[in-house]
């Protein structure tokens, strides 16, 4: 939006979540017990006691984590739909506004879309900043109540039989739009938000056939971090690759940051996929070093164990320069990874995770004002000393890509053809319940976890 309420400065929507936050951590602290009342009620939940006076069992009706609010975990609610209620992202506003939409049996699906029974879905950092009211495309384009998430894979439940023409030109106007799925087909991909319930309308050209070999379980765990690697690699200039190496930099080396996470793991990978040496990977303790040198990564430099990581991460290259460096962490690193770039070097920014909590379960008054210290401290980058430098900084959040359907569904192509050829591994996975979606995100919160948390659905036991 071009414009936006303000109050002393700040953006209103900042401020209702800090109020919101505060409330939240004040009610876990000094009266647990009433952390019901801050759960505001959802208009499309089945509040139907007895299951048995509807026309369908509970089974047959969606369930979902919604977020009614910003604020702690006890936002976090499994709820059950209302009959033929399902869940949506941003981008199927031709069908519903987000989360929800009710798509009766007698009413067609959109010829873009399908239903997907959804087994398992991933735990992403970016669903707990949803969850604090901090994620900005989550809040521009749903707002709350929001039903976070964006990894999927299942089985198609409904196709449409094609008499339903789509009216959203971005999803119908694609050459990758001929998958021909049919019922009882294993799939996974994205959706733009929504991926937190059983049952989800989602259109077809985010979706693609599970590979042989991949479980569903696994399939879950890859589409939104293959993606956000694979783009990093687009805008830095090293994928697709170019056959004439004379258009190659002579450096082509890549410092990846959290090589651990989900993303990480993944640009390791195809960062060795596209040709680039060495590729050097920073983790955060020594358990994670390990599964790192598994993934083909040259270098892994354990910050734990290092006085001055920094100086390690100079001695891993000829000239302690690289051409790539991919950073996701915010204000701790961004300086000195810009600092460490070689002329004609780019920094690829996709997150800020230590500009927010780590080890929290909600926003004390305390984190906001750390907070607000670390955001004071975030680094600049003057674009006349970028150009005598011949540095670059890139940025990018993939949630804001609705419009970019052939881009992304070439890119999912990829994916899936590096997956067929048994090039890419599936990250490590630790599987939970939707009962324990807390324990998750407390979890990836905590900065302990390796490779992708995917959740198990009710649909799973189908």
């Amino acid at each position: 939006p071009k414009w936006r309420a303000t109050i002393l400065g700040q953006n209103i929507d900042i401020l209702l979540a800090l109020w919101a936050n505060i409330v939240s951590w004040f009610f876990a602290t000094f009266a647990p017990k009433y952390q019901y009342i801050l759960v505001p009620s959802c208009s499309e939940e089945d509040r139907l006691e007895d299951s048995s006076s509807s026309s369908s069992t509970s089974s047959d009706k969606t369930q979902c984590i919604s977020i009614g609010r910003p604020g702690g975990l006890e936002q976090l609610r499994q709820i059950t739909l209302k009959e033929h209620t399902l869940t949506i992202g941003y981008n199927v506003r031709h069908v519903s506004s987000p989360p929800f939409a009710t798509i009766p049996p007698t009413s067609q699906i959109p010829s873009d879309c399908l239903i997907l029974r959804n087994q398992y879905f991933s735990v992403n950092y970016a669903d707990c900043t949803i969850r604090w009211g901090l994620y900005e495309s989550a809040k521009q384009f749903v707002g709350y109540p929001i039903v976070p998430g964006f990894d999927v894979a299942g089985i198609v439940e409904s196709v449409s039989d094609g008499t339903v023409e789509s009216s959203c030109s971005s999803l119908m106007e694609n050459k990758n739009n001929n998958n021909n799925f049919q019922k009882g087909d294993r799939v996974f991909g994205c959706t733009l938000f929504g991926a937190y319930s059983d049952r989800i309308l989602i259109p077809k050209l985010q979706l693609r056939k599970i590979p042989d070999g991949i479980s569903t379980k696994d399939a879950a765990a890859i589409p939104a971090v293959s993606l956000t690697a694979l783009y990093a690699l687009f805008l830095a200039g090293v994928y697709p690759v170019v056959p004439n190496k004379q258009f190659q930099y002579s450096n082509r080396a890549v410092l990846i940051h959290s090589a651990a996470g989900g993303v990480g793991s993944m640009l390791v990978q195809m960062a060795k996929l596209v040709g680039m040496f060495p590729v050097v990977g920073i983790v955060g303790s020594s358990s994670k070093v390990s599964a790192v040198e598994k993934l083909g990564c040259d270098v892994v430099i354990d910050k734990s164990t290092s006085a001055n990581f920094w100086k390690a991460v100079e001695d891993a290259v000829p000239n302690g320069l690289y051409a790539v460096i991919f950073d996701a962490n915010g204000v701790s690193t961004l300086q000195q990874s810009y600092n460490h770039l070689s002329p004609t070097g780019r920094l690829i920014v996709y997150g800020f995770h230590s500009n927010l909590p780590i080890g929290r379960d909600m926003l004390s008054p305390w984190e906001w004002i750390q907070m607000a210290f670390r955001q004071s401290r975030m680094p600049t980058f003057d674009p006349m000393q970028m150009t005598v430098s011949n540095k670059s900084v890139l940025a990018f959040n993939l949630s804001f890509f609705a419009e970019e359907t052939q881009l992304v569904s070439t890119l999912l192509d990829q994916v899936v053809q590096w997956l067929s050829e048994k090039k890419l591994k599936c990250p490590t996975v630790v599987e939970m319940t939707m009962e324990h979606i807390a324990d998750a995100h407390n979890y990836i919160q905590s900065g302990k976890s390796i490779g992708k948390i995917v959740i198990r659905t009710s649909g799973a036991n189908l």
